[in-house]
C-alpha cells in the first residue's frame, strides 16, 4: 500500500486529483491536508470522507507543528503539493499571503520531509533516504514568464509526436514554446512565489540529493473550480446574465488543459518520473482569452436550450446571452501576453497524452455547472461549519 499527503486537496486541481488518484489506486491510502481558503472546499471531497477512503485534515503547510505531527504518524511515501495561492490579481493586491505559502510552505514541507525520510548518509556525507519515497512540486507555466503573441496557425508536428498525440497538428499563436530547461522570467507575485518554491524544491535535490520531481501545467479547466478564473467565472456570470469583463483587447493566449488528464500526467510521473527532473504538462490547445469567453456564451446557450429543465430554469435570461455580455476593461498590470508550454518531454519519456479534447471537455465543464449549481452557494457554509 502507497501512502499519499495530498497538500490542498480540498481544492479544484487537489480534489479532482483525489478523486483520479481513488480511481485508478486501489492500494492506496490518502492523506488530504487543507486549510480551507475560499478556493478550497469541504465539499469537493465530501463522499470519500463520509465512505472513509480519505483521511482529511484541516491545517496549513507552513504549520511546521502539524506536518510533523502526520508525518510522526504515518508512514508517508508521496507527497504532492497542491497546496498554493494562485489568483494573480489578488497576489497583485496582498503578495505576502502568496510568499507564505507557495515559498515558505514548499521549504515547510521539504525539511519536515527530509527529517522522517532519511535514514543515515552515504561515504560522501549526502542523505540516504528510505526506498520509493517521493516529492512531487505542481507549478505552472507562469514561471517562464510570457511569449510574443503572432498570428493563429497550424504548426506541424514531427512524425514521433504525429503517432504519439494521435494527430497531424496544433493551433498555435507562435512558433516557440518553452521547454523544462528554459529561462525563469515570472512576471507577477504569484508566479515569481512559485518559482521560488521550484528553485527551492530542486536545491534539496542538488543539495541532498532529496526525491523531488516539479510538474508545470498550462490553464487546467473541468468541474470543482472556484469562479475566479475565466472559465467558471465566466460560466456563472452568464447564468446570472452579468457583464463579462474582459483584461485588454482580449487577445492573450492561454493553453488550456482538462483537468483529468493533467491528474493523469501527475500519477504517471509520481511512478515512472525521474527524481530532480521537471515535465510540462499541458494541452496543445492554444486559445485566445476573447475565444474562450466567445464559445462559452454560444456552448452555455446551445446547452440550456437543449433541455427544458434549463430552459424554463434561466427562461428570464436567455435572450441575454450573447456578445453584448462583453465589456472591455483596463488591462491588468504586468498582464502576460501569450503561454505555450512544450509538453512533448512526458509525451515521449512517459506516454501521456492529453485524452480530452476541448470541444468535449468544455461541454463537459458547463454541464457540471449547470447541475451543481448550490456548490458555490454551499461553499462558505461547508467550510465554516466543519472548522466550528
Amino acid at each position: 500500500m502507497t501512502n499519499y499527503l495530498i497538500t490542498g486537496g480540498a481544492g479544484f486541481i487537489g480534489s479532482n486529483f483525489v478523486k483520479i488518484l481513488l480511481e485508478n489506486d486501489e492500494n492506496s491510502r490518502i492523506i488530504v491536508l487543507d486549510k480551507l481558503t475560499y478556493a478550497g472546499n469541504l465539499k469537493n471531497i465530501e463522499t470519500e470522507i463520509k465512505e472513509k477512503k480519505i483521511q482529511f485534515v484541516l491545517g496549513d503547510i507552513c504549520d511546521e507543528i502539524l506536518v510533523e505531527k502526520i508525518f510522526l504518524e504515518n508512514e508517508i511515501d508521496i507527497v504532492i503539493n497542491f497546496a498554493a495561492e494562485s489568483h494573480v490579481d489578488k497576489s497583485i493586491e496582498n503578495p505576502r499571503i502568496f510568499v507564505n505559502t507557495n515559498t515558505i510552505g514548499v521549504q515547510n514541507l521539504l525539511e519536515i520531509m527530509k527529517k522522517y525520510w532519511s535514514i543515515g548518509k552515504d561515504e560522501e556525507g549526502y542523505p540516504v533516504y528510505k526506498k520509493n519515497k517521493r516529492f512531487i512540486q505542481i507549478s505552472t507555466d507562469e514561471v517562464y514568464g510570457s511569449l510574443e503573441l503572432g498570428e493563429k496557425q497550424g504548426i506541424k508536428l514531427d512524425e514521433n509526436m504525429k503517432e504519439l498525440l494521435g494527430r497531424e497538428s496544433i493551433i498555435s499563436y507562435g512558433s516557440d514554446s518553452f521547454e523544462e530547461k528554459s529561462l525563469l522570467n515570472p512576471n507577477s507575485p504569484y508566479s515569481a512565489s512559485k518559482t521560488s518554491g521550484d528553485l527551492i524544491a530542486l536545491s534539496y535535490f542538488k543539495t541532498y540529493k532529496f526525491p523531488v520531481m516539479i510538474t508545470r501545467c498550462s490553464n487546467n479547466y473541468g468541474p470543482y473550480q472556484f469562479p475566479e478564473k475565466l472559465i467558471p467565472l465566466t460560466i456563472q456570470k452568464i447564468l446570472t446574465g452579468k457583464e463579462i469583463e474582459i483584461y485588454g483587447d482580449g487577445k492573450n493566449v492561454r493553453d488550456w488543459l482538462y483537468v483529468d488528464d493533467h491528474c493523469k500526467g501527475i500519477i504517471k510521473i509520481s511512478k515512472y518520473g525521474k527524481l530532480g527532473e521537471i515535465y510540462n504538462i499541458g494541452g496543445f490547445n492554444e486559445i485566445s482569452n476573447i475565444e474562450i469567453v466567445s464559445i462559452l456564451i454560444k456552448k452555455v446557450r446551445d446547452i440550456i436550450l437543449e433541455k427544458r429543465e434549463y430552459t424554463d430554469k434561466y427562461e428570464g435570461i436567455i435572450d441575454k446571452i450573447n456578445s453584448n455580455l462583453i465589456v472591455y476593461v483596463q488591462d491588468r498590470l504586468g498582464h502576460d501576453r501569450r503561454y505555450s508550454i512544450n509538453s512533448s518531454k512526458i509525451v515521449k519519456e512517459l506516454q501521456w497524452k492529453p485524452e480530452m479534447d476541448f470541444e468535449n471537455g468544455i461541454r463537459k465543464t458547463i454541464l457540471w455547472y449547470l447541475e451543481n449549481q448550490n456548490w458555490i452557494e454551499s461553499l462558505e457554509e461547508k467550510n465554516d461549519k466543519f472548522k466550528k
